[in-house]
């Protein structure tokens, strides 16, 4: 039997992502589809702002709540956009948009100097004060490219080449994807507490 569990996320790439990972053991649900309108992400890390956002989704429904916050990291921006990556080119903005910037940004900047990481953090929560929430993070080595490739994935993908196959993320299968991501890095380790706590 699965068990009810809200997604503290709008994102419909997460959504299918993060449900392919957990598996049949968890029903995932979107918070829109529950009436659950978005917090405010004013954290000024990764933790902060999903631990926020779990909160916020399983106060409203009642449910345990699942908050993943993540972003990608540039050796050569200082490690930006960080927190911001998902409205890096303003509120609301675009996956495009946030791509067209970060090339700007990156402009004159030769491909060995553009290290970066994808980095995600997740948190389980049992219901809205739950005092010892489940914290796990996963980081995913690449670089960026030249230029966006691919129309697979979301967030940053045309522009993230893993360090392990040379491959743009967005070129990747949904499988092959789930094998080497931050994501899948940090469920992996979510689920070993998620069965520590039981």
């Amino acid at each position: 039997m699965s068990h009810k569990l809200v997604l503290a996320s709008n994102n419909p790439g997460k959504l299918r992502e993060l449900q392919q990972l957990l598996g049949t053991r968890w029903q995932l649900l979107a918070q829109s589809a529950l009436g659950v309108e978005p917090v405010a992400e004013t954290g000024t890390s990764f933790r902060d702002n999903a631990l926020r956002k779990a909160r916020h989704a399983s106060a409203v429904t009642g449910l345990p709540a699942l908050a993943d916050d993540s972003g990608i990291e540039v050796d050569a921006l200082d490690g930006a956009p960080g927190v911001w990556s998902a409205r890096y080119a303003g509120p609301g903005a675009s996956d495009a948009a946030n791509n067209a910037r970060l090339l700007a940004e990156l402009d004159g900047i030769p491909s060995a100097r553009r290290t970066a990481r994808y980095r995600c953090c997740l948190v389980f929560v049992r219901n809205a004060e739950d005092a010892a929430p489940l914290i796990a993070e996963g980081v995913w080595a690449g670089r960026i490219a030249m230029r966006c490739e691919g129309d697979g994935g979301f967030g940053y993908d045309p522009l993230f080449i893993d360090l392990e196959s040379g491959m743009c993320v967005a070129l990747m299968d949904p499988a092959e994807k789930n094998r080497y991501s931050h994501r899948q890095a940090a469920l992996q380790r979510l689920l070993v507490l998620l069965a520590g706590a039981d």
